[in-house]
């Protein structure tokens, strides 16, 4: 399954193909996260205990993140230490730490995260639980996206939260279909038989334009990098580049 959603920015989409089809969100959950944070009003420089036991979103024992899902060793390294939420921030978007972004979801709550969803203009998605709650995933509690609800979350974000994801260093899919050194702000997610990527380019020579792409199959190996799923990505990426200048808005009401 493929789902993509390219639109100028500020405006309705020129091209889609099934962009509202909910899919696991992966990853990609930490931009609205992000975005909940820094509406939260949370002191981002208050330094905070970095552990590895989170609330459930349906049980009342806490649950933690097994070694080999944290993708960042250095957010891993800080266990029993103290950090700020700024810095968590960053891990969680530039290293897609999963650490760190169980850490900020304790701090702000779903609620705030989908009242984001909400602001955004999002129709479909929805952030119920952390990352490895095992338990709220037997009950059937999940996180989804659409490649549309994406789009509208990346398109709606202030500069200060695109200059974080501009910061991503996963730069394969959507990145690596654009010539080297295009400024674009994304965020990928992976897990196996997922691959999502959404990301605000922004050409020297047209105006800025968002683009999602929503992947669901056995391409996607659940790697951070060599992603067969993830060159899928960067040709659909490259063919909405070779076509940037043709950018119109076909139908604002999808």
């Amino acid at each position: 399954m493929l789902s993509v959603y390219v639109a100028p920015l500020g405006a309705g989409p020129c091209f889609y193909r099934e962009p509202d089809r909910p899919y696991y969100a992966a990853s990609t959950m930490k931009v609205a996260v992000l975005a909940a944070l820094y509406r939260s009003g949370l002191d981002l420089d208050a330094p905070v205990p970095v552990t590895n036991a989170f609330r459930s979103a349906v049980t009342a024992p806490s649950y933690g993140i097994p070694p080999d899902w944290e993708t960042d060793a250095e957010t891993w390294h800080l266990l029993g230490e103290r950090a700020s939420l700024r810095w968590l921030a960053r891990r969680m978007i530039a290293h897609s730490s999963n650490l760190a972004t169980n850490t900020i979801l304790d701090h702000v709550g779903f609620d705030a995260v989908n009242e984001i969803w909400r602001l955004a203009g999002a129709r479909h998605s929805v952030t119920a639980r952390g990352i490895e709650d095992a338990a709220a995933r037997a009950a059937g509690v999940t996180n989804l996206v659409t490649a549309a609800d994406l789009a509208r979350l990346v398109g709606w974000l202030p500069g200060e939260l695109l200059e974080l994801l501009a910061a991503n260093v996963h730069s394969v899919d959507l990145p690596a279909g654009l010539p080297a050194g295009t400024p674009i702000a994304f965020k990928n997610g992976w897990v196996s038989g997922i691959r999502h990527s959404v990301g605000l380019v922004r050409p020297p020579d047209c105006p800025a334009y968002v683009i999602a792409v929503c992947y669901a199959g056995p391409l996607a190996s659940g790697g951070a990098d060599g992603d067969p799923a993830a060159r899928v990505l960067a040709r659909v990426s490259a063919g909405v580049w070779s076509r940037r200048h043709e950018l119109v808005p076909a139908d604002p009401a999808v």
